[in-house]
């Protein structure tokens, strides 16, 4: 069907500030290009978004808020919002970057109502498709598009976790009656916070342990009914409510265990895996723990669409803080009739700006990582790298993305004062939403091991098979390097070269090369010392080298840190360098150094003590970051505002335009009150004229007492 796109309404914005030399942001240009590749289909979703109908309406009891969700499940269906990943054959787009660009968006209107959406269509539905053939497609897709079969994705487990290729369900092969058996043996084994458990879901994806003919073939996904018609259990399921949760509460988590449940043999989603009438078990993977991660590798878009609806959030929060920020007016330390607007004052921009920074460099890594996964949906560019190259990505930005979210809501909820507390300010209710976006698909620290050991495997390969003359010439060149860094010698080059001159050092560091430089050595420098730690693992038994590891487990994810926000700083710096506009290219550069600057300035004892930074440039960093807020302070509304949120994506009531109000009734009230002549004397004002008149009669009274005293005698 047809739908009208609307512009987001303007946010109101103050009048009175300062100009920052002569650089302007063309807010269209830089509009669009963080709209990205699919801009028609995030306005389409945007406008959607902007509805009352899908909108999280705040106070709901968790009954209520669910109910609510669920409706809107099918509000969505009725708008063609939630196909367009499915195949064109049955009514989808196959547009599988558009389908997460336009999902994430949902966030917006309502963190629930995305992951609920989430589940049903892109885990649930994602799986069938993905994990099963032609005959489920036809089979189950229709139903499961237009809502008839509300579904579930039971991966998770009470004892595992994050730890998939342990989980305990299994599905064991019957070949007298070519059926499959689940079974949860134990209590941890259940199936546990599960996405429409606890009421909605009447089939469900279960992954267990695939066995037959006496042999465990690892973890497949199973096509199993749970509910009848009047949603009781169909026998050998059960199940019981997760219950209130920290946030999240329009959808229905729940528990789910199987004793003796049988399924037809055919209702196993065997694009990766088959077993036969007798038994037998096929592959067109040889390997298991290759088969186990490509089944996984294609339920990937949960990660990628956690790290874009985490950036959405983010933008957001920052739009409606910097809003306020401009507008709010305290305390008058700088003037007796004007208070000062809070964007003005130092220790908010530092709250604000380096958040703004991160998340435009998350926005940009974001819509890479995109098109990096449509690369690989579609076909286009679907090899084993390719899909490697995706899996480690995505395992590095959620992380990244969503950890930023948090802190970013938690600093504009602080940075508004009390009325960011406030529920109508949508602060504590996004940060309640989105807490477990942290650790549901994967643990963001699970991924970043993930990340740690793909960098070390990577550098493993760099090396093989190369001759004795090459392996020297490395070690020659990593020895001078560390001979460089720890001598201190590096330091003394960098000293003689800005000759104590805090304008060199600043100018050095905003180098757009030398920042390059410098986050991409802390990387690569990091990850060879690593390998040189664990070299010795592969002989070892399985009990040492499991300790080797977990003995460097931090500096795995450090280094896993370390890369993701090196990649981050890449894809901000191509943005920038996509722009035309010579303004808004000059701004965005310095909100790029401010975002590479800060990352430097955050692990400022690793480039010290590592010999990457002399003092000189260290000591300089802090002013220097200091006057690149300055310099973006003025154009902080322009760039929120570039994020292209309306007021009815907001729903804010501090970015509305009532504080300005209040603040121009506030100026017009003392205004009038001074013209009419009846204002109160302040007693400050009072005493000050006090001592003003108590001085003068003094130095008068001096005067006449020298005028009469007699001239020395010479």
């Amino acid at each position: 069907m047809t739908q009208t796109i609307t512009r987001p309404q303007q946010i109101p914005a103050t009048a009175d500030i300062p100009e920052d030399d002569h650089a302007t942001v063309d807010t269209a240009e830089l509009g669009e290009l963080l709209l990205g590749r699919w801009a028609h289909i995030r306005r389409t979703a945007r406008e959607l978004a902007g509805r009352p109908e899908v909108q999280k309406i705040e106070g709901l009891t968790h009954t209520d808020h669910r109910l609510r969700c669920f409706d809107q499940l099918h509000y969505l269906v009725e708008q063609q919002a939630v196909h367009r990943a499915f195949p064109a054959a049955l009514g989808g787009n196959d547009d599988h970057g558009g389908n997460i660009a336009g999902f994430e968006e949902l966030v917006v209107a309502d963190p629930s109502l995305q992951i609920k959406a989430g589940v049903q269509w892109g885990l649930f539905g994602s799986a069938v498709m993905h994990l099963g053939t032609r005959q489920h497609h036809e089979a189950w897709l229709p139903g499961i598009m237009d809502l008839r079969i509300p579904g579930c994705f039971a991966m998770t487990e009470t004892g595992h976790g994050s730890d998939v290729a342990s989980i305990a369900t299994t599905a064991t092969f019957d070949p007298s009656t070519d059926e499959f058996v689940i079974d949860t043996p134990f209590r941890a084994a259940w199936k546990d916070y599960i996405g429409n458990g606890a009421i909605d879901g009447r089939a469900a994806v279960v992954f267990a342990q695939l066995v037959t003919n006496g042999v465990s073939h690892g973890v497949h996904g199973f096509y199993v009914e749970l509910r009848n018609e009047d949603g009781s259990f169909r026998p050998g399921v059960g199940g019981e409510d997760d219950g209130i949760k920290g946030g999240l509460n329009g959808i229905d988590n729940g528990r789910l265990h199987f004793t003796g449940v049988r399924i037809p043999r055919t209702n196993l989603l065997n694009r990766y895996g088959d077993v036969a009438e007798d038994g037998t078990y096929t592959s067109p993977i040889a390997s298991p723990g290759r088969r186990f991660f490509t089944m996984l590798g294609t339920l990937v878009q949960g990660r990628v669409s956690l790290d874009g609806a985490a950036v959405a959030a983010s933008k957001l929060a920052l739009t409606a803080a910097i809003t306020y920020s401009t507008q709010r007016r305290q305390f008058n330390a700088s003037s007796n009739l004007t208070e000062e607007v809070l964007m003005d004052y130092q220790r908010h921009q530092r709250r604000l700006l380096p958040r703004l920074a991160a998340t435009y460099a998350a926005s940009f890594a974001h819509e890479e990582l995109l098109e990096k996964f449509d690369g690989v949906f579609s076909g286009e560019h679907d090899t084993d790298g390719d899909r490697q190259d995706l899996e480690t990505l995505a395992a590095a930005f959620k992380p990244q993305s969503t950890w930023l979210a948090l802190d970013t809501l938690q600093e504009c909820r602080e940075a508004t004062g009390g009325q960011g507390f406030l529920a109508e300010n949508r602060f504590t209710s996004l940060r309640a939403d989105l807490d477990v976006y942290v650790t549901f698909e994967g643990d963001n620290n699970v991924l970043l091991q993930l990340v740690a050991k793909r960098l070390l495997t990577d550098y493993a390969k760099e090396f093989k098979g190369v001759d004795f003359g090459v392996l020297a010439r490395y070690a020659v060149s990593q020895a001078a390097g560390r001979t460089l860094h720890r001598s201190g010698l590096r330091r003394v080059a960098q000293t003689l070269a800005d000759t104590g001159s805090g304008k060199k050092s600043a100018i050095a560091l905003r180098d757009e090369q030398t920042q390059h430089d410098l986050l991409t050595d802390r990387v690569q420098s990091r990850v060879a010392d690593l390998a040189a730690t664990l070299r010795g693992a592969k002989g070892m038994s399985q009990e040492q080298s499991a300790a080797l590891f977990n003995e460097h487990q931090n500096e795995l994810i450090e280094v896993a840190h370390a890369h993701a926000e090196l990649l981050q700083w890449e894809a901000f710096t191509r943005g920038v360098h996509r722009i035309t506009d010579p303004g808004t290219r000059q701004v965005l550069t310095r909100l790029r150094d401010l975002f590479g600057l800060c990352l430097i300035e955050k692990d400022l004892a690793w480039f010290l003590m590592n010999g990457r930074l002399s003092a000189q440039r260290a000591r300089t960093l802090d002013a220097y970051i200091n006057r690149l807020l300055v310099k973006i302070r003025p154009h902080a509304l322009d760039l929120v505002q570039a994020f292209g949120y309306g007021q009815e994506h907001l729903r804010s009531a501090i970015a509305s335009g009532a504080e300005q109000e209040r603040q121009q009734e506030a100026a017009e009230y003392t205004r009038r009150r001074r013209a009419s002549g009846d204002a109160p004397i302040d007693e400050k004002t009072l005493l000050a004229r006090d001592a003003r008149e108590k001085k003068a009669k003094q130095a008068r009274k001096a005067r006449k007492a020298r005028k009469a005293s007699p001239s020395p005698v010479g």
